[in-house]
């Protein structure tokens, strides 16, 4: 592990978060963007990015990209995925309630008694998760129900199966969570999404102090905002087989297990304000992930440490098993309580990733030897 920082407070050091990339980042959890459907999050990220890159695209399935120092041989890519987990709209039964299916990995058991949006034809819907009241639970003698993707349903104000397709509603709609961007004490944020709008907004703070500072690059630099990594890093596998990178720097969330019922023995120590986790594991270039801890130890970012076994879980994994083979790093931030609305992370850690990030580019040339044998 690298060497303990001081405090932002106890050593005086200036955030480099500003009041600007902090209402885009409150912007950017409040504005919805399903598996799928991306592509409203999408404008939104590259209106906040264009001032900062050469030249941006797009692909076929929405992932967007912002290019700083285009056309040069070597190509370095720090990504995010843009996606969010979800409902779609299933069945729609004669008395005007909704059942759904998931798209990605939507908690069930948090869904009774949530606000949604149906993203319907006509626009958005408002609706509840409905689920019997407590005293109607409790006076059976039959074993109470618990939350199944089965049982729950959603409740739009609608009486009857017509009242709901007059709404714009129908089967294949997506549905998300209400719930948006807050703060709580000692520099806590919360909202539903933190997986992985986070990553998007590090990774376009990252461009922004290139930007800034008036760093010259000797290589091209891909910012790349992913869809589809909920359902299995889908869009990261198109966008690396397009890019072709020598280097890939990926970011995404990793689980606080500092919190009840989560098995330290399984799950590793990793506690949100101590900085953003390191992960091991066969997809993890072993060289490259040598070079972040060196930079980590030599500009004072603390890190944690984290084994990942067979995969990662993330678009690291599709960007480094891609072409011909990419050296690829994670470099993942400390959430709790994530897949639910309350996913909540440290603006330290935050502050943190975006500086290990930065400085690791500022490291890499196309001359960073990365060879396994030499």
């Amino acid at each position: 592990m690298a060497k303990a920082n001081k405090s932002k407070k106890e050593s005086g050091s200036k955030s480099v978060l500003t009041n600007q990339s902090l209402q885009f980042l409150r912007d950017y959890i409040n504005n919805p963007s399903p598996v799928g459907f991306e592509s409203g999050g999408q404008r939104l990220w590259l209106d906040y990015l264009k001032p900062y890159v050469d030249e941006f695209f797009t692909d076929p399935y929405g992932t967007a990209v912002g290019v700083v120092n285009p056309g040069q041989p070597f190509k370095v890519v720090i990504e995010a995925h843009a996606d969010e987990i979800s409902w779609f709209v299933n069945y729609i039964n004669a008395e005007g309630l909704i059942y759904l299916k998931r798209n990605g990995g939507v908690d069930h058991q948090i869904a009774p008694s949530q606000r949604v949006i149906i993203h319907g034809k006509n626009g958005p819907v408002k609706a509840v998760f409905g689920w019997p009241a407590i005293h109607t639970r409790l006076s059976t003698t039959e074993k109470e129900n618990v939350p199944k993707v089965e049982n729950l349903f959603l409740d739009c104000g609608a009486r009857n199966r017509k009242e709901v397709e007059d709404l714009g509603i129908t089967v294949g709609n997506v549905v998300t969570y209400v719930d948006g961007f807050d703060e709580l004490a000692n520099d806590y944020f919360i909202g539903r999404a933190m997986d992985n709008r986070i990553g998007g907004f590090m990774i376009a703070e990252v461009a922004r102090l290139l930007k800034e500072n008036r760093k010259k690059l000797p290589y091209s630099l891909y910012v790349v905002n992913a869809v589809q990594e909920e359902i299995g890093l889908r869009g990261a596998e198109m966008i690396a087989r397009r890019i072709k990178p020598d280097v890939a720097i990926i970011t995404d969330v990793t689980h606080d297990t500092s919190t009840p019922m989560i098995n330290k023995f399984i799950e590793g120590e990793t506690w949100c304000g101590k900085g953003p986790s390191l992960s091991f594991g066969p997809a993890v270039h072993n060289v490259l992930l040598r070079l972040v801890q060196d930079v980590a130890e030599e500009k004072n970012i603390p890190v944690q440490l984290r084994a990942v076994s067979r995969s990662t879980g993330t678009d690291t994994d599709s960007f480094a098993y891609a072409n011909d083979g990419c050296p690829s790093v994670l470099i993942s931030i400390p959430l709790r309580y994530m897949h639910t609305t309350v996913e909540m992370l440290h603006k330290n850690d935050i502050e943190q990733t975006i500086q290990l990030m930065y400085e690791t580019l500022l490291t890499l040339t196309p001359k960073t030897n990365l060879s396994y044998f030499s």
